[in-house]
């Protein structure tokens, strides 16, 4: 037999060096044909050929030999040198010389043959190497290139050769050693998946990376089903190694998956195996679904496929992308745990690091949706199936490891400062799914987990945040379930249902899947954060962060309250509303008597008392204010306190500085009755705003004093800060209303241009003229004259859609809006500014109090705003930016100061007028300069390092919003330079040049 094998290969190789001898000689393409066919025919049954008569009796005259020594001489041929050494004279010599000239049929029958039904591990180790073909070699580059491009296309997306090389690789000889085959097939897989990459840009689309993966791998599945399928039948199966398949088809999947694309495998693989599972799941009866699994071909074949890939991160990528597959697929939790029972059910029996990526990496790094946290507990942490779940089939040693690795994060400060709201959602809803199946004694055995819950709730509820604040009430009242069953603790009226929802409302905003965020563009992910009254006081919205460049004038336009400063009160204009009002107050009374049957008695008694109940003064309003023991006084007191602060009397600047601290300290949540307590803290809050709005310099004094004062708790210092930031966009968007008083002569004038017989003109203003009326008889004894009279100040008509009365007559009234916070611009930012450093007694803002911090760095870009584009804002930019370049509040380890900081650093570049930033660089202000520089290197650091998304978010809004502010600096610079120029080129006449001299101050800036 190895004397036969010696034979062919030499016969074989003979045939080969005759063949490339003739092509070396040949003349024409003809020659070149009749050569090939010579060994086509010596290997492969014969076929039809097209070439001119005289060559066909060469083609004729042809060796061909039997069909079983075909068979031999063709293993030979590829197994040996022989195939290596003929392929470079097709691929390279007749590729760039003759191919062209080829008929359609001679390229199919006598060249393309050795590549279309060679052996494809073979053919694949010669014709990938040909796509990267030296620009410098003797051959045509392109020719080349573009001839290998379509034999893969042809090989491996019309005749399947991914499929043959699987099946050749289950054929191969269990003699063969391990490491050799290894090698063979890395080899391959390794050439098969780097295709893709090697093609020229303007090769065919089909070998672009999705199609060309896409139908590498549907070839792979249909490879292994049928070898499944053989390896059960005796008379077929002798010989097939399904191991080496499986192992062979890991291999390629995880070079795959290495080059970025394991999305396009397995939504190729998830479909298949779900469509077996589903049919299992289905149509099963009384026996073990795992145990059908294992006997069912077509599938126990992937028990062993996974086990064929060795790299970890090949193995990681395979896992998300089977698991974002299962939700596009929309799979039920059975049908997902059985699918990754089929990939991964051994590898996490038998390695430490699938159990490691699932439990740590799948828990506690990466973020999935919560149905894909659900299957991975029941694969990993559960291992068993949602449908058929027990706790006799939960191991509850596995479950309080596990539990103890999530609490032990959770709980940390350092977790909740770092992390992403969106992996602060996964990390919970993992703890509170692990904790649902959990009981007391599970609780107790497991080692710090009772402290690590409390802690972590605790920390949560002093979150600004209400989300995470909602996190912390939904594992309490979980934990307390676990603690006492009967009596559930209740932190949030929306934990008040047995089905916890751990989406918490934002099953569409999860990040790692197609996380496009209900608000997530918006980058809000739908976060609302207002405190109750009794607990902090409302905190600073995403909203409040609408930096966008431009926005500033929507801002003032978003007022809710309008000011109404140095009015001039009309008496006149005061009854004439009276009497409307009286009018619609009469209207009223009579549509209603129809239905005054219907009446209930009124008891005048308690009509005295409201009267007694009513404040009518500010005396009296600081005094109720200060009955904390009468509450029904204080409550009436804040139902007044607005209107009578904003009615601005006299005697208001006076008792300005203890109206404020009445305010400020009055308890709301002490007064007010269950579920009242935000209404009572809104009177309040309106009533302080009135009062700066309407005593500005006397309410300032007073609040920046008691800012930094140790007898105020945190929800007092966010009042103020809360006031403040109301208070400064009313100051800016002030209404004065004006009366313009027509001018009276002197001395009136008593001669008329009329008739004797005509009345006067003599009137109130708005009087018409004299009209003759004519009473219809023939003879008119008399004159009777009319005119129509303006309506008087008591009179006023009704009507449904609106309430009409008449103005005042004596003059005309102007309403003009103007900007009276510049004034006081100062007055709110510099007394706040100094001491937020310092730690003292029941203050500490850069440690404990950071919310406060937060509202006070935001309520100085809200006064930036306010004073946009003029001087109290180039004034005021400096110490702010000082300011805000202090390490611990750039640098602050809570996400909620660092949205403060860019929100305020976005306003100072948008209040700067772009003039004052051009004089200021001509002028070489280092100050301002350095500052501005600084921003946008704070930005650009937020924007590349930072986590929390609305930070990230607000960093490049910063950064636009800088890029436009050097953009108009820049042009203001260049036309004041263009206007300097302009005045250096103005020419006067000889006379005047001589006459006199004329000096141009700062001419050579």
């Amino acid at each position: 037999m190895e004397v036969d094998t010696r034979e062919i290969e030499r016969r074989v190789l003979d045939k080969v060096g005759c063949a490339i001898s003739q092509i070396d000689d040949s003349k024409s393409v003809d020659e070149v044909i009749a050569a090939l066919h010579s060994v086509e025919v010596f290997i492969f049954p014969h076929q039809q050929c097209c070439v001119n008569e005289q060559y066909r009796d060469k083609l004729g005259d042809a060796e061909v030999t039997s069909e079983d020594e075909k068979t031999r001489c063709r293993d030979v041929f590829y197994r040996g040198n022989a195939f290596r050494t003929f392929s470079k004279v097709l691929l390279y010599d007749i590729a760039c010389n003759w191919l062209a000239s080829f008929p359609a049929s001679a390229r199919k029958n006598v060249y393309d043959v050795f590549f279309s039904r060679g052996r494809a591990n073979e053919i694949v180790q010669v014709l990938v190497p040909c796509l990267q073909c030296s620009r410098s070699s003797v051959h045509d580059h392109l020719a080349v290139c573009m001839n290998a491009e379509r034999l893969i296309e042809l090989c491996f997306l019309k005749n399947d050769m991914v499929c043959q090389m699987a099946t050749e690789v289950a054929h191969i000889p269990k003699d063969l050693n391990s490491e050799q085959l290894n090698q063979t097939i890395s080899t391959v897989t390794q050439l098969v998946s780097s295709i893709p990459d090697k093609v020229r840009r303007g090769a065919s689309s089909s070998l672009s990376a999705h199609l060309f993966y896409k139908a590498v791998s549907s070839q792979l599945l249909r490879a292994l089903e049928q070898l499944d399928l053989m390896s059960v039948v005796s008379d077929v199966g002798i010989g097939i190694s399904t191991f080496n398949a499986t192992f062979f088809t890991g291999q390629m999947f995880a070079r795959i998956c290495r080059r970025g694309s394991a999305d396009v495998v397995l939504s190729e693989v998830i479909p298949w195996i779900l469509k077996k599972v589903r049919s299992i799941v289905i149509s099963r009866s009384d026996l073990d679904v795992k145990e059908i699994l294992e006997s069912k071909h077509g599938v126990r074949i992937w028990l062993n496929v996974m086990e064929g890939i060795n790299d970890s991160h090949s193995l990681q990528r395979i896992a998300e992308e089977a698991l974002n597959q299962l939700v596009i697929q929309n799979a039920n939790d059975d049908e997902a745990y059985w699918v990754l029972w089929v990939l991964f059910g051994r590898l996490y029996d038998h390695h430490i690091s699938v159990r490691s990526m699932f439990l740590e990496k799948f828990l506690l790094w990466k973020v999935f949706p919560i149905c894909c946290l659900r299957w991975i507990l029941h694969f990993a942490v559960f291992q068993s199936s949602p449908d058929c779940f027990t706790s006799e089939h939960l191991k509850s040693s596995f479950l309080r490891e596990t539990v103890q690795r999530l609490v032990a994060v959770w709980s940390t400060k350092e977790f909740l400062q770092s992390s992403s709201t969106e992996q602060q959602v996964y990390v919970t809803a993992a703890l509170g799914l692990c904790l649902e199946k959990m009981t007391k004694e599970d609780l107790d055995a497991a080692k710090n987990a009772l402290h690590c819950i409390l802690q972590g709730i605790s920390c949560r509820l002093e979150s600004p945040t209400y989300l995470i604040r909602k996190m912390a009430s939904t594992v309490a009242f979980v934990f307390s379930k676990i603690v006492t069953p009967e009596n559930p603790l209740y932190l949030d009226d929306t934990c008040q249902h047995e089905a916890v929802d751990w989406e918490f409302g934002l099953s569409a905003t999860t990040k790692g899947f197609h996380p496009s965020a209900k608000n997530q563009r918006n980058g809000k992910f739908g976060e609302k954060e207002t405190l109750s009254a009794p607990t902090a006081r409302k905190l600073v919205t995403a909203k409040e962060y609408d930096i966008s460049p431009g926005t500033m004038k929507g801002k003032r336009q978003l007022a809710s309250k309008i000011t109404v400063l140095d009015e001039v009160i009309d008496p006149e204009s005061t009854e004439l509303n009276k009497g409307s009002r009286f009018d619609e107050m009469g209207s009223d009374s009579e549509d209603s008597e129809a239905s005054s049957d219907s009446l209930q008695p009124y008891d005048l008694t308690d009509h005295g008392d409201d009267l007694k109940n009513k404040t009518l003064k500010l005396v009296d309003l600081v005094t109720a204010l200060r009955k904390s023991d009468d509450h029904e006084a204080v409550e009436n007191a804040l139902d007044v306190a607005e209107k009578l602060i904003r009615a601005s009397p006299d005697e208001l600047k006076y008792i300005a500085h203890d109206l404020v601290r009445s305010l400020v300290y009055a308890r709301c949540s002490d007064i007010a009755a269950d579920g009242e307590e935000e209404s009572a803290e809104e009177k309040r809050q309106k009533a302080l705003v009135a009062l700066i709005v309407t005593c500005p310099l006397e309410s300032l004094d007073c609040l920046n004093k008691m800012l930094y004062s140790s007898t105020l708790d945190i929800s007092q210092r966010i009042l103020i800060l809360d006031v403040m930031t109301e208070a400064a966009p009313e100051l800016a968007t002030s209404r004065i209303v004006t009366s313009e008083q027509r001018p009276k002569p002197l001395i009136s004038s008593y001669s008329s241009r009329n008739p004797w017989f005509i009345p006067s003109d003599i009137g109130p203003p708005g009087t018409g003229p004299w009209k003759e009326i004519s009473s219809g008889n023939l003879v008119n004894w008399t004159h009777s004259y009319e005119r129509e009279l303006p309506l008087k100040s008591s009179y006023s008509t009704a009507s449904k859609t609106r309430q009409q009365s008449s103005q005042s007559t004596t003059g005309s009234k102007s309403v003009k809006f103007q900007n009276c916070f510049v004034q006081y611009a100062a007055a709110f930012m510099l007394p706040s500014m100094q001491g937020f450093d310092k730690k003292r007694q029941g203050v500490d803002l850069l440690g404990r109090d950071f919310i406060v911090l937060a509202k006070l760095v935001h309520m100085l870009g809200v006064c930036m705003r306010c004073a946009a584009m003029h001087p109290e804002a180039w004034v005021l930019s400096l110490p702010l930016l000082n300011m805000l370049q202090c390490r611990e509040i750039s640098r602050h380890a809570e996400a909620h100061v660092r949205k403060a900081v860019l929100f305020t650093a976005s306003s100072i570049l948008s209040a700067l007028h772009p003039s004052y930033v051009a004089s200021a660089l001509a002028e070489g202000n280092i100050e301002i300069s350095q500052g501005l520089d600084w921003v946008r290197t704070y930005a650009l650091q937020i924007a590349d390092s930072e986590i929390d998304r609305e930070c990230h978010t607000l960093a490049m809004v910063c950064l636009q919003a800088h890029s436009e502010m050097a953009l108009q600096a820049s042009r203001s610079f260049e036309s004041s330079r263009e206007d300097v120029s302009l005045t250096k080129t103005i020419t006067f006449s000889p006379s005047i040049i001589s006459s006199r001299s004329i000096k141009i101050p700062h001419l050579n800036l």
